[in-house]
């Protein structure tokens, strides 16, 4: 599935952009990553609140193997295929991921303020004999 192709599909939720991850792609609304792909399937972001939709239709998360053989789960979890066929049930299920996607990620933005103000260590003064 390429970029267009994923831009096609939902054009219904909002303009999406695509970038290219770890060879998948990320899929961006509003500058949130709410949805991403791997091996060609897309996955939706998934949290408290749309996570027992998932699970009613045995949606498996995505996972990927870690350095050392660890199996590492996101918080990802496979589009039901007939969405690929229905625009207005891909919408309800990409607003309820992006929404997800949204609640996820208050607080994780920075302006920069927080970094510049925060304390400085004090540097231990050189010797120079």
């Amino acid at each position: 599935m390429d970029a267009e192709q994923i831009r096609e599909l939902f054009f219904e939720l909002a303009p999406v952009s695509v970038r290219r991850l770890f060879g998948g792609a990320g899929i961006f609304a509003d500058g949130v990553m709410f949805a991403l792909v791997a091996d060609g399937v897309i996955y939706l972001k998934a949290d408290a609140h749309n996570t027992p939709d998932f699970e009613r239709e045995n949606l498996e998360p995505f996972a990927y193997m870690r350095k050392g053989g660890r199996r590492a789960v996101m918080s990802y979890r496979r589009m039901p295929d007939r969405l690929y066929d229905d625009p207005a049930e891909l919408k309800k299920w990409a607003r309820r991921a992006l929404d997800a996607a949204q609640r996820g990620s208050v607080g994780r933005k920075s302006s920069g303020r927080a970094v510049q103000n925060r304390p400085q260590k004090a540097k231990r003064a050189r010797r120079c004999d």
